[in-house]
């Protein structure tokens, strides 16, 4: 049995990789179930943002490189074309990895709070497909509890600092003064939500929000003002945009170069600012070859995020520690369930064997018409005796050899800690 993780990052592979290996939430279910189909006896959990994809294993039976194969396959990619942007990890160091990414020290913003939502989000979904089961389980509550106490004993997550904050920070620095310009945005989900926030509190002049789902973008617009459009309407309003700031769930572009072109040539050439933090992404990257247009993708928000990272830097020390002592404790936790379990089992096996031979014996002396009290105390004195035997025979011989240790061993086993009356005789 072995914990594994297998992915890609914005540290290990640039935004054209990353697209690749994208999961939609659909894509996931559909994965998961086939990676089921290849083993049901392991477990899967499966994370795809803007910024990585992972696959969290348990793996009982197969080996790594089985679902590393199956990653290519999966996106119809040439064998080892990954091979120099994916990374590994087993055991701890997979432990390690998972609480750092669900805490955000491994994000792109140090500290940023979305990715322990979407890990959750993750987590319910193997859930709900049936992927992950005791194991798995019991790493994530342990993984969600590090979490909290890392957001809690330390100053990670005291700015608010995210991929939408670097958005709106950047174009801010394009613009200087936001009152008179109109944002147009793509998409009406979490990272939307919140630049849009973002640049009400920065006094945005005009805001537009579409979707492909216009009543996600009524709510949005409902509370933060601006107004609502479908993305079948987009062509409409191009032209207006000072700004486009895109992060929907599309497979493929949603604004290509001859689009832009022609909102260009309505605003007589006029700038456009434009920032793609969609993966896949929304703006085809053509765009950015065109005049007047200035086009940003994610891992253009490089520079803006080495700015925050360094008031987080102290309290990122603090969550490391936070991290490996956690790690290290459900390491420890994982291999003495790993031990025990089997003999856990195997003495349970054993005391229902005794259980059901005396059952077997006491309804036998009944159908031969024994008095049923005369019985029901056999059954117990035959209970007693066979299940005392075994660990009073070895007991009695631990303390003719002078083995001290068993039977301290079996004080702490056998006895209430809180009652140590318990392990004398008068």
């Amino acid at each position: 049995m072995k914990l594994f993780v297998l992915g890609v990052n914005h540290k290990t592979a640039p935004v054209d990789v990353r697209e690749k290996v994208s999961f939609s939430q659909e894509q996931v279910q559909h994965a998961l179930g086939e990676l089921k189909e290849k083993c049901p006896s392991d477990e899967y959990m499966i994370l795809s943002t803007c910024n990585r994809t992972e696959i969290y294993c348990n793996l009982k039976s197969l080996e790594e490189g089985v679902i590393e194969q199956w990653l290519h396959d999966y996106f119809n990619l040439p064998p080892e074309s990954l091979q120099d942007y994916l990374y590994k990890k087993t055991n701890l160091d997979a432990i390690k990895h998972i609480m750092r990414v669900s805490s955000g020290l491994n994000s792109l913003i140090l500290g940023e709070p979305q990715i322990f939502g979407q890990i959750k989000d993750a987590y319910a979904l193997a859930q709900k497909s049936d992927s992950i089961h005791q194991r798995m389980d019991a790493l994530f509550q342990h993984i969600f509890k590090t979490v909290k106490q890392i957001r809690t004993d330390t100053a990670i997550g005291s700015s608010p600092v995210s991929v939408a904050f670097s958005a709106v920070a950047l174009s801010k620095q394009f613009f200087g003064d936001l009152s008179d310009q109109t944002a147009l945005l793509l998409g009406a989900g979490e990272t939307i939500e919140l630049v849009a926030r973002h640049l009400k509190e920065h006094h945005i002049g005009k805001l537009i929000i579409a979707n492909r789902t216009l009543a996600k973008a009524h709510q949005i617009t409902e509370a933060l003002g601006g107004y609502a459009i479908g993305l079948n309407e987009i062509g409409d309003h191009l032209h207006e945009a000072d700004m486009i700031i895109a992060s929907t769930a599309s497979p493929t572009p949603i604004l290509n170069q001859n689009d832009i072109k022609a909102a260009l040539k309505t605003r007589r050439h006029k700038p456009m600012f434009i920032v793609d933090i969609a993966v896949p992404r929304d703006i085809a990257p053509e765009v950015g070859q065109l005049d007047n247009v200035y086009l940003y993708t994610v891992d253009d928000l490089t520079a803006i995020i080495e700015e925050n990272k360094q008031s987080r830097k102290d309290a990122s020390l603090e969550a490391e520690e936070i991290v490996s002592s956690q790690a290290e404790n459900f390491m420890m936790q994982y291999h003495a369930s790993l031990q025990a379990s089997p003999l856990i089992q195997h003495y349970r096996q054993q005391a229902y064997q005794v259980k059901d031979h005396a059952i077997e014996d006491a309804l036998a002396l009944l159908q031969k018409g024994e008095h049923p009290e005369q019985v029901i105390k056999k059954l117990a004195n035959q209970l007693t005796n066979k299940i005392l035997h075994t660990p009073t025979a070895n007991l009695h011989h631990a303390g003719l050899k002078g083995e001290q240790h068993i039977i301290d061993a079996a004080k702490q086993l056998l006895f209430e800690a809180d009652k140590p009356n318990n392990t004398h005789t008068s």
